[in-house]
């Protein structure tokens, strides 16, 4: 069965943990760039030690010792998965599965849910007719380097469900029948992205700013199957 994995994205610690009473106990979380820089290692360690398994999502791409390095602090802090950016290479995602050492998952981000042909083309100094391409690309070089997955958006799924197997494909930018997509360019329903084969739900707003964040998300469970 697919994971449902919440987005913490809050103005503060405090409001991310008034959040959590209301939600199951032992949810899985992700925690990124905002919560981070807001409430730093202190938060992450208290929500790992109430049972949240935890997904830190801080896009890495950097050189490769100090992407090791910052994998082998994630793995110090409990954490249950992270991202780095399949755009910093071969050795980098390499070298982040080396100091992962197996005890968390490495997940390799290919293609930015936000991007959209013409603004990833931009990026990538070239025109491009959709980003598939560039995602089964990324896709493929990071599973060659241990990879235990990629984060994808909903419209790229079958394209790499053969390349990961019986990896990890981490999705964002899943919104149910008539929910703002907010800067999501690339989104579906969670129905949609289960039966393509996607292993774990990222979803946020939709959930963290619904007046029953509870609700919301059973509704989202419901829908996942």
């Amino acid at each position: 069965m697919a994971e449902l994995i919440i987005a913490l994205d809050q103005d503060s610690a405090p409001s991310a943990v008034a959040l959590l009473d209301v939600l199951p106990d032992r949810c899985a979380v992700k925690v990124g760039s905002i919560m981070m820089t807001r409430a730093g290692v202190g938060f992450v360690r208290s929500v790992v030690a109430n049972g949240h398994p935890v997904f830190l999502d801080l896009k890495w791409h950097d050189i490769p010792n100090t992407v090791r390095l910052a994998v082998a602090a994630a793995v110090d802090l409990g954490v249950e998965m992270v991202t780095v950016h399949a755009l910093g290479g071969e050795a980098m995602i390499a070298g982040a599965v080396e100091a992962a050492a197996g005890k968390i998952a490495v997940v390799a981000v290919t293609v930015l849910t936000s991007h959209d042909p013409a603004g990833f083309g931009a990026v990538l100094g070239r025109e491009i007719d959709g980003v598939d391409a560039e995602v089964e690309r990324l896709a493929a070089m990071a599973m060659k380097a241990g990879a235990a997955g990629v984060v994808c958006s909903p419209a790229e799924i079958a394209t790499v469900r053969p390349l990961v197997g019986s990896g990890r494909i981490v999705v964002p930018g899943i919104r149910r029948s008539g929910e703002d997509a907010g800067d999501q360019a690339r989104v579906a329903g969670p129905e949609a992205a289960v039966a393509g084969g996607a292993t774990h739900l990222v979803v946020g707003r939709p959930i963290t700013s619904d007046a029953d964040p509870r609700a919301a998300y059973e509704g989202y469970r419901t829908a996942m199957g």
